[in-house]
């Protein structure tokens, strides 16, 4: 039972969880709304299953490898929750990061066939390979990780987009309605994931900065210092804020005062919150407890799909 729990963390379950919320809660609360009525192909619900599935394993995979190489750092940053080669032994983690790729390809050929979607396997695959550079290099560099891993985040909303549209812009951009709005509603949540992302890889590198100090990193707090990536991660914040409210203004005239209230009380606000709170942080503890409440406005965030499920 223990190593099955052991296995469980260094998967990152809950994120696991977060992002097939994530991908069900786009399909069927924006793209199934938008083309309600309109005929699905026999394919559509295989397809989603095994793109799911395929997003799951790779970033599983990307978790584990992640803790295969950072384990030193980790033993200075987070001692109490150290799992490799504490309880599960270095072999079995290659082996399980190994696995759950190749699974995660698999799903990947599976759910996209060559002749239509090659583009987008060969981003998952890539995707494989740059969370395998990520941990051994690019996430000890400045700024590079952790563009990657918000790019990364919003790949989870777009690869179902593109599995549905193909990569033409004429037809994305298209005249029709349907297509216009499934368009606007991607970008929307695509880079709303893309910019809280990248938000809080500034901020667990505030966290971290003692470990990765010791084990020769160039993150943004070593090579720039605490007070610039403050100021860096409160320009991205005051970004995604303005935006969030720019839309509220744009929804309003059509009558959707419970989304807008959503998103006031339980975006905007805590954003806000953290905004103000960022520059009285001082240890890893605070910025730890910041991490986590972007994290869960990440999670009330892509909870507000569930809207367009009643107003589409």
């Amino acid at each position: 039972m223990k190593l099955i729990t052991a296995f469980f963390r260094l998967v990152r379950w809950p994120n696991l969880v977060f992002i097939v919320l994530t991908q069900m809660l786009f399909e069927y609360c924006i793209y199934k709304r938008i083309y309600t009525g309109e005929a699905s192909q026999p394919d559509d619900t295989r397809q989603f299953i095994f793109l799911v599935i395929a997003s799951v394993m790779i970033a599983a995979a990307g978790y584990i490898i992640n803790d295969y190489f950072d384990l030193n750092i980790d033993q200075v940053n987070k001692p109490g929750k150290v799992v490799v080669n504490v309880i599960i032994n270095r072999r079995w983690v290659i082996f399980w990061h190994m696995f759950l790729s190749l699974l995660g390809l698999f799903f990947s050929f599976a759910a996209l066939p060559l002749n239509n979607y090659w583009h987008l396997v060969l981003a998952n695959l890539a995707s494989i390979i740059l969370l395998w550079f990520y941990s051994t290099n690019f996430k000890k560099q400045l700024l590079i990780g952790n563009i990657l891993i918000s790019l990364l985040t919003a790949w989870v909303i777009m690869i179902l987009f593109l599995s549905k549209q193909p990569l033409q812009l004429d037809h994305i951009l298209a005249v029709k309605t349907n297509e216009v709005r499934f368009f606007r509603l991607t970008i929307v949540y695509a880079a709303f994931a893309f910019i809280i992302s990248l938000v809080r890889e500034v901020i667990k590198d505030m966290e971290d900065v003692e470990g990765d100090r010791r084990y020769g990193c160039r993150t943004m707090p070593i090579v720039w210092g605490i007070n610039a990536s403050k100021v860096y991660a409160a320009v991205w914040l005051i970004v995604l804020i303005a935006s969030l409210l720019v839309l509220q203004f744009y929804v309003l005239p059509f009558g959707w005062w419970l989304s807008v209230l959503y998103c006031i009380v339980l975006i905007i606000a805590p954003l806000v919150w953290i905004l103000l709170k960022l520059f009285k942080a001082n240890s890893a503890k605070d910025f730890h407890t910041l991490s986590t409440i972007v994290k869960l406005v990440m999670m009330t965030g892509i909870l507000s799909m569930v809207f367009f499920g009643f107003y589409l």
